[in-house]
């Protein structure tokens, strides 16, 4: 529950900023990095609970979760500031945008695969293509999660998987 004098309400922890399903899955990410490197996951995920209120970190605890309030409010959009302004609980509005947000259907699983089928070098550089194929391919692995047992079968299948990502890498270069 420390507070380091950088950690200001006005902070934008990440540069992206939450507007819909769409970018919910990149927002949240970031925000669980930066939230992680701020050592304050735990007023979202509920590890670090709210004492009694006659306790001596009660004042501590909500001075931490009014500021990852305001970090998590200066990181989405106007409409949905307006919808969380009035809370008083980091965990209860990071829940609730997930709710409503992280909705994981098959339309996206089915554009990112077309995505990552169709995508050819053209007019980019290769390294530049590389990177909107990794975006592509790391998008899909988020959203459609491939079991890690750590036999033999699951190391065959993730050798698999990377030599699929070679061969639709080679496939979208251009001739030369």
């Amino acid at each position: 529950m420390y507070l380091h004098p950088s950690d200001t309400h006005g902070a934008n922890l990440v540069a992206e900023q939450l507007t819909s399903n769409d970018n919910y899955g990149v927002w949240s990410r970031a925000m669980l990095i930066a939230l992680k490197a701020k050592n304050k996951i735990g007023f979202i995920d509920g590890t670090c609970a709210k004492p009694d209120q006659d306790s001596p970190l009660s004042h501590q605890w909500e001075r931490c979760n009014a500021i990852v309030l305001s970090w998590i409010m200066n990181t989405v959009s106007k409409e949905l500031f307006t919808g969380i302004v009035y809370s008083i609980d980091a965990q209860f509005v990071w829940k609730d945008l997930k709710e409503r947000f992280d909705k994981v259907n098959g339309s996206r699983i089915f554009s990112l695969h077309r995505d990552i089928g169709s995508l050819t070098q053209g007019n980019m550089t290769v390294s530049v293509y590389y990177t909107k194929l990794r975006q592509l391919w790391d998008e899909y692995a988020s959203l459609v999660a491939l079991p890690s047992f750590g036999c033999a079968t699951s190391k065959a299948y993730l050798e698999h998987d990377q030599q699929q990502k070679l061969l639709q890498f080679f496939m979208g270069l251009i001739d030369s």
